[in-house]
Formats: C-alpha cells, sequence, structure tokens
C-alpha cells in the first residue's frame, strides 16, 4: 500500500521504532527514506557557518549509523529547520511521501505513545499519512494480526477501512471496526432527553446493522466517548486505523482532539490517514465490499 515511506530518526529510541512500524507497513517493494532534522543555519549567527557545516556531517553520520544499525536498504535525508516536524513536512513534500513514520517521545511509558510538540507538528498538516510507533515497538511490537478501525461510515472512515483491508491482505490480519455512537449523535437523532435510553440502543443497532454489511470485518458498535473507545480498541488490536479531522485543506491531515487523545494513551500503533478529496471519497462510498444497508 505504501510505497514512498518517510521514517524520522534522531538516533533515539523513537526513531528504531519508527523503522520497525516501516518495516510493517511498507510494500515490499516500498522506497524507504530515513530523514534526520538537526537543527536551522539561519539561526546561528554571522561567521559560524563552520558550526552549521559541521551539525550536517554529524547528520549524515547519524544517518549512516542508523541504516547500518537497522538492516535496511534506505536512502537518506538530512535537513536544516528550526521545527523537526515542518523539516519532516518540507522533505514529505519534496520526495513525495506517502507515509511518514515518527517514534514516540523518550519519556514515554514504555509501550505506550506520547507526542511531544516537535513530533505534534509533524502531524498537524501533514502532507501524507501518518504513524507513530509506541516507545519500545522495536523490541515489544508483533506482527499485524488484528488491525482496528475507528469506522463512522464517512468518507474518511471508508478510506480508513480501504487501508485497513490491503493491509490485513498482506499480512493475514483480521479487521476490527469500532463505531461510536456519541452523546451528540444521540441528541442529533433525538432532541428530548426523556428518550435517549431509546434512541441510543435503537442508533447502535443500526450502526451494528451497517458493519454487519462490511464484508470480512469484524464489527461492533458502542456508545460512549470516541476518544476513550478508540482507545480501548487499540489494546486488543496491533494497529489503530483513523481518517483525519473533517477540515483543513484536503488531502492534508488535520488531528482534532479525539487524535490528539490517541497518540498519547494507545498501546498500539497508530496510522493516521490524511482527509480524501471528493472524487477519491466517491470512489470510496462506492466500494463493492459494502452492501445497502437494511430498513431499520
Amino acid at each position: 500500500m505504501f510505497k514512498n515511506v518517510l521514517v524520522g530518526v534522531d538516533g533515539r529510541q523513537g526513531g528504531h521504532d519508527a523503522i520497525a512500524l516501516a518495516r510493517r507497513l511498507a510494500a515490499p517493494d516500498a522506497t524507504i527514506t530515513l530523514a534526520h532534522i538537526y537543527g536551522s543555519e539561519w539561526l546561528l549567527p554571522r561567521g559560524v557557518q563552520l558550526v552549521a557545516s559541521l551539525a550536517a556531517e554529524e547528520s549524515q553520520g547519524l544517518l549512516l549509523t542508523e541504516r547500518a544499525r537497522a538492516g535496511i536498504d534506505a536512502h537518506l535525508v538530512s535537513g536544516s529547520q528550526s521545527s523537526p516536524g515542518r523539516g519532516l513536512h518540507e522533505i514529505s513534500d519534496r520526495h513525495h511521501a506517502d507515509l511518514l513514520i515518527v517514534g514516540s517521545s523518550r519519556h514515554a511509558l514504555l509501550g505506550r505513545a506520547l507526542v511531544g510538540d516537535d513530533t505534534r507538528a509533524a502531524l498537524n498538516g501533514a502532507p501524507c499519512a501518518v504513524a507513530i510507533a509506541p516507545r519500545g515497538y522495536a523490541q515489544i511490537g508483533d506482527e499485524l494480526r488484528t488491525i482496528g478501525v475507528g469506522y463512522d461510515g464517512s468518507a474518511q472512515a471508508q478510506a480508513a477501512l480501504s487501508a485497513a483491508r490491503e493491509l490485513a491482505h498482506r499480512h493475514g490480519a483480521r479487521i476490527e471496526a469500532l463505531w461510536v455512537v456519541s452523546l451528540q449523535e444521540v441528541r442529533d437523532d433525538c432532541p428530548i432527553p426523556a428518550y435517549w435510553q431509546q434512541a441510543t440502543d435503537t442508533l447502535i443497532e443500526h450502526r451494528r446493522q451497517e458493519l454487519g454489511c462490511l464484508v470480512g470485518i469484524d464489527g461492533d458498535a458502542t456508545y460512549g466517548g470516541p476518544r476513550e473507545e478508540l482507545s480501548r480498541l487499540g489494546d486488543r488490536v496491533d494497529l489503530l486505523i483513523i481518517g483525519s479531522r473533517n477540515y483543513g485543506p484536503m488531502q492534508r491531515l488535520f488531528h482534532g482532539t479525539t487524535s490528539t487523545y490517541l497518540v498519547r494513551h494507545l498501546a498500539c500503533p497508530l496510522l493516521q490517514l490524511p482527509r480524501v478529496a471528493g472524487a477519491v471519497a466517491d470512489r470510496a462510498s462506492r466500494q463493492p465490499e459494502s452492501t445497502a444497508v437494511p430498513a431499520a
């Protein structure tokens, strides 16, 4: 699926975890590029360009070490930028990457993802899909046996399901989709509080019927907060895939409160896809795997 993968490394555990995740998400014939952002030359005082030159040499040395340590065939690229996130965006754009992979903060608990400000910047507005490896994934990461999908029937969710299908086919994995019925959805469907319990039960049943029409998917619906319920799903799957939030420039990734929460609490890797343009969304909604939803 992902044929042009960019992996952010910095010589620390997070970079090692990101490389391990790249092995699982990149297509067999994918081009993998290791990228390191080492700072900003324009912030240096005039007359110390030698320092910048040494920083660039050190960056290349780090990349060579990381490639040798991983034992992979990868291109190497380093960049000078004040923000690692911005630097990774620029490299992603320049190399037309379809997936950017980063690791968690070194302060995260083992087996949990924690994204610092720099890595969070890599997520927001990224020109491609972004995957985050939890800390220690290089040592504890399992094969992809179960792939979770946050699903709500939207074009973004259809794209996430399509990505899950491709990865599941390659790894022989099963797919578990979860539709979270939120309080706002209940309110929209039934504005009278006295009937909310009945409306909630009805909506959950309808969502389960819709999920049941997706061939080859183990689907379920539940009531609750999307971020908390998806985090619980992440406890029992090997990868969680979600779509991007529903605003911002087309084909750019914008994370909202749900994805921000997930990258701080997930026990598994998170793969977030950018928004799909209208034509792609139309194709996704007409996927042959799903059939008409039975009438209630």
